[in-house]
């Protein structure tokens, strides 16, 4: 049976409906973390750390789909609340012409300033050249990174998250099998790496961008239609912490890596490159579920449904919770295996990544929390305080907190401050929560 956005959902109902999109989500994880592994194990920690370094700049860019996927849809779902079909359909042609007119110019602007910016990061020798070769490859993928990232959110809109599903993983069993291929096969290194990722990218793009196009069963479809400024405006005004999010990250990920040349070099490059492959299958989980659960928010919320946000909300909330406890429990007994699989052929980076993500797996009690909170006020439309947990989430706290802790904790004190900066957030979370239950009425 159809599971719409306008039904109660149960709590069977709602992890049903937003299944997929957690999946989808771990699943792009997935191959990421395999990309990782033939890199780390068939090329070298070097290029591993290459890419780990160059990786963030890549992410900053596509966050600008993050952001026009969870702002637009959440616009596009409070349209469909109201009843306005042809205006959200209009809306959401209008966020897919722009994200691939954006992702063209930073395209552009991204191949020139790669080798500047490996530099600039602190690449010297072979890590500079495997920063190049990996990056100049991989910006021509940019445009369908994109669009794979705006398309999640709008297929969960379009009552059509089993689909994003399946997408994700025809393009990402395609960027496993090229790995094995370009890496193993043909002994491409990084550039094969690179290759692969571009056409695993391009397929997650293109599929949905062809359902869409063509006559569908789906409450979306694209049509013709024009760039108007102010719908353009809210959608990234409200999307804005989804793009932070993803842009501090990145900037503190860049921090990260500082710090660890300065205290223990090119090894401490790599074990942060573990964690982060392996934190993106754990972070999907929360990710994905905002990402499923936003549109049914953002629907209700323009039906004037307030039992249904006070029902969301709260076994959301509960849900968040479970999952943090399970995640970080599974995360402490898979740090020696998930160590060993990526740098076991180096016995002081293997000790040193297990460390680090029994310390760093801690901040996952409170991380699924915040994900929620952040993703709950994008989808009522309230940008401002969505961005503002994202802002101080991402950068403030871990900004300072990946600054100080290693003062007094030495390297522990740089896997500490996620958890940290998580346990703080979680505080602003609920004062938030608190305070604006009165005017959404959840």
């Amino acid at each position: 049976m159809r599971i719409q956005l306008s039904d109660h959902f149960t709590y069977k109902k709602l992890l049903r409906f937003t299944f997929p999109s957690i999946g989808m989500m771990v699943f792009i994880s997935i191959y990421g973390v395999i990309d990782g592994f033939f890199v780390s194990n068939f090329v070298g920690k070097t290029a591993f750390s290459a890419i780990n370094l160059i990786m963030p700049f890549f992410m900053i860019f596509g966050s600008f789909g993050f952001m026009i996927g969870t702002g637009g849809s959440a616009l596009v779902a409070r349209i469909l609340g109201l009843g306005d079909k042809k205006t959200a359909n209009g809306y959401f042609s209008m966020m897919i012409i722009f994200t691939l007119l954006v992702s063209l110019i930073l395209s552009i602007a991204g191949y020139f300033i790669i080798r500047p910016l490996a530099t600039m990061l602190g690449a010297t020798g072979n890590m500079i050249e495997d920063c190049v070769r990996y990056g100049k490859v991989l910006i021509f993928s940019l445009p369908s990174f994109m669009l794979q990232n705006v398309f999640q959110s709008f297929l969960v809109t379009a009552e059509k998250p089993k689909l994003g599903l399946i997408y994700t993983i025809v393009a990402g069993v395609a960027n496993i099998v090229l790995d094995g291929l370009f890496i193993i096969g043909f002994h491409w290194g990084v550039f094969g790496a690179a290759l692969a990722t571009v056409i695993s990218q391009s397929i997650g793009g293109l599929l949905p961008f062809i359902y869409f196009i063509r006559p569908n069963k789906s409450l979306l479809r694209l049509q013709k239609t024009r760039l108007e400024l102010q719908p353009l405006v809210k959608a990234c005004t409200n999307g804005a912490s989804e793009m932070m999010s993803n842009i501090s990250s990145s900037l503190v990920s860049v921090l990260y890596n500082f710090q660890l040349l300065r205290l223990v070099g090119e090894n401490g490059v790599a074990a942060y490159g573990v964690l982060m492959y392996v934190n993106f299958i754990f972070l999907a989980v929360f990710i994905g579920y905002s990402i499923g659960s936003s549109p049914i928010v953002s629907y209700h919320f323009g039906a004037e449904n307030h039992a249904e946000l006070h029902n969301m909300k709260n076994k959301s909330l509960i849900l968040m919770a479970l999952a943090g406890i399970g995640l970080t429990l599974l995360a402490q007994i898979l740090a020696t295996p998930l160590a060993k699989l990526f740098v076991g052929y180096d016995h002081d980076l293997f000790i040193m990544t297990r460390q680090a993500f029994k310390l760093f797996s801690i901040s996952f009690l409170a991380t699924g929390l915040n994900i929620f909170a952040s993703g709950f006020f994008t989808a009522l439309n309230n940008g401002a305080v969505s961005a503002a947990i994202s802002f101080i989430r991402t950068l403030v706290f871990q900004l300072l907190s990946v600054l100080l802790l290693p003062v007094f904790l030495g390297i522990n004190g740089i896997w500490l401050a996620i958890v940290v900066a998580e346990m703080l957030t979680l505080i602003v979370s609920f004062f938030f929560l608190a305070t604006k239950k009165k005017r959404y009425h959840y």
